[in-house]
């Protein structure tokens, strides 16, 4: 720890919070032309990309010519020099600026990983004009309508210099001196706005919190908020399969070592860790206009971003729920148009009515091709929404609107077959369920002193089939095989929730009856055959039922939905023995879920 200490430099205005984070040597920058984009060799310069020429081929060519600014050193409070490529009108005067705040190569539009991943989900490439910084917007679309776009190689990435850290108050003052220092360029109208999705909506919360006098409004689309609950330990159930993942994007020409999340999650297991509390955003200290963008469907990300707007302080906001998976919802060319109006409104003063849209507008999902989209409300769950308790009937395996007055435990071998118990209810007429769900179960464990419980509320046709969505344009062969147990963020497979039974103690400041939040401050194991009641947080929900389907709610000891994207193993639960499930007296497990009663 010595020398990682002395790796990471002794300027004084670096975040405190860097010396308590673990770290691990960056991964080499390859500077090939080829493996970061073909734009990625590293030449500090400007250049005109002119009208109708093409990056790359299968990419779409330009609409307009394009001054590049590029590899411009921008530095830090502390000294620190990060570099950025900067797009614009040819003779651009004071004009606004989005940004895309990751450490996803700025010039890896045309990079082999991310059009091997959107050939493989069924997009192809042509809808980008290969400027495009993974999850970012595409320079030449926004270029051709008046703006700028700066595309940042954050701290530590590339050719920028310091150490890399992920999300937290670093992130957030470097973002935040960017917007200052692009505010006060020649060419910039002092209006900026951070657009952009998964990493790019995470990194928008922290730095709009930071509340930069020159960030205009933001664009949130599907990003998780907290660190520790919404990726480390979700549930309370640690998991680095996917941190490895990301991991694998900290890439340095520099020698910079980069912030280790699963060493991290050795060292801190707990969340009032002060590494974890700096990865949770306020975003009750967003003043700025907010066009968030949610589904119920993403795996990583639906938590978050629903946490993220229920706190969030700006007076101007709105949400709208969507039922596909980000990447082909942001770039899809009417979802560009509207959030263009956006944009103008706040950024080029355009009197295009922006205000009068609905503030919040969500979808349902039916499973069979006819989910409604758009629907227009006040709030999120929508008025008319109603916590109802459906309760488990361990005898008949049935879920009903009233407790049985005698408890009947249901048993299932912990990691076995099925390892499992599960509970339906047939309608009798059509019904909606809008907003959040949760589960109440009184749970047991005999031959080890802890639980790791999964939640999964599916829906079944008339004939009892499971039923679950695509949400990428990809329906192949390939991808039902990825997304059959896992890849849970490319299908849609229902409401889902986890938590591990010592972890269960609620955090009473924010905690409700509607959504449970838990403190993870203490570990509470348990005496073989003590009865616990577990809070099960399940995500935002927006579900229909036609008469003569059927609603199961699956209790589970293991992460039947998989990982999140295709190649990367799920959560491996600490599960051993039988887990014995309560369902009536007074231990009368339930599942609550928001009725729509009008």
């Amino acid at each position: 720890m010595v020398k990682e200490r002395r790796q990471l430099g002794g300027n004084k205005m670096t975040v405190k919070i860097t010396e308590d984070m673990k770290f691990s040597p960056a991964f080499d920058y390859i500077d090939d032309g080829v493996e970061h984009g073909v734009l990625s060799p590293f030449e500090t310069k400007k250049m005109i990309l002119k009208k109708g020429e093409q990056i790359a081929p299968g990419f779409k060519p330009l609409d307009v010519d394009i001054k590049m600014l590029k590899d411009v050193p921008v530095t830090m409070r502390d000294g620190v020099k990060i570099y950025v490529d900067i797009f614009m009108p040819t003779d651009a005067v004071k004009v606004p600026t989005l940004i895309g705040w990751s450490p996803y190569g700025k010039s890896a539009g045309t990079a082999p990983r991310y059009t091997n991943l959107f050939n493989m989900l069924g997009m192809g490439n042509a809808w980008s004009s290969g400027l495009t910084k993974f999850e970012a917007a595409d320079p030449a679309y926004w270029v051709a309508h008046g703006y700028a776009v700066c595309n940042p190689d954050m701290r530590g990435i590339a050719h920028s210099e310091g150490n890399i850290t992920e999300i937290g108050s670093q992130e957030a003052q470097d973002g935040y001196d960017l917007i200052e220092w692009i505010a006060s360029q020649p060419w910039s109208s002092g209006k900026t706005a951070l657009t952009g999705t998964s990493y790019l909506a995470w990194s928008q919360w922290f730095i709009a919190a930071e509340q930069p006098p020159h960030l205009t409004a933001i664009n949130p689309t599907e990003g998780l908020s907290d660190g520790y609950r919404d990726l480390a330990y979700i549930g309370g159930i640690p998991d680095k399969n996917f941190i490895n993942r990301l991991g694998a994007n900290h890439v340095s020409a520099t020698g910079a070592l980069r912030e280790d999340l699963t060493k991290e999650i050795d060292a801190y297991p707990l969340a009032d860790a002060a590494v974890w509390q700096d990865k949770i955003a306020d975003t009750s200290k967003i003043k700025v206009p907010a066009y968030v963008i949610g589904s119920y469907s993403n795996t990583l990300h639906t938590m978050g971003t629903f946490r993220a707007w229920r706190n969030l302080g700006s007076s101007e906001k709105w949400l709208r729920i969507h039922d596909r998976q980000e990447w082909p919802f942001y770039y899809d060319k009417d979802n560009t148009e509207e959030l263009r109006r956006f944009m103008d409104y706040y950024l080029l003063d355009k009197d295009n009515d922006w205000p009068k849209t609905q503030q919040v507008r969500y979808t349902t999902i039916d499973f069979e091709g006819h989910n409604k989209t758009d629907i227009a409300a006040t709030a999120f769950p929508p008025t008319g929404s109603q916590l109802t308790r459906y309760y488990l009937n361990g005898q008949l395996r049935l879920l009903q609107t009233e407790p049985t007055t005698t408890d009947v435990p249901v048993k299932y071998q912990a990691g076995g077959l099925p390892g499992r118990a599960s509970f339906q209810m047939t309608f009798e007429k059509d019904t909606e369920f809008v907003g959040y769900p949760k589960a109440k179960l009184y749970m047991a464990a005999e031959g080890y002193d802890d639980m790791d419980v999964y939640v999964w509320v599916q829906k079944l046709d008339a004939r009892g089939n499971v039923l679950s969505e695509f949400v990428v344009p990809n329906h192949g062969a390939a991808l039902q095989d990825f997304t059959q147990e896992g890849a849970s963020a490319l299908r849609y497979k229902g409401v889902w929730g986890r938590l591990r039974a010592s972890m269960r103690h609620l955090d009473d400041k924010v905690s409700t009856d509607e959504i449970p939040a838990y403190a993870f401050d203490r570990v509470e194991k348990l005496s073989n055959g003590e009865v616990v009641a577990l809070d099960i947080v399940l995500s935002p929900m927006g579900l229909t039922y036609k008469a003569g389907e059927t609603l199961r709610v699956v209790v589970s000891s293991k992460d039947e939905l998989g990982g999140v994207m295709p190649g990367t193993p799920g959560a491996t639960p600490d599960n051993k023995g039988t887990h014995i499930l309560h369902t009536g007296g007074e231990y009368a497990s339930f599942l609550q879920l928001p009725l729509m009663t009008k």
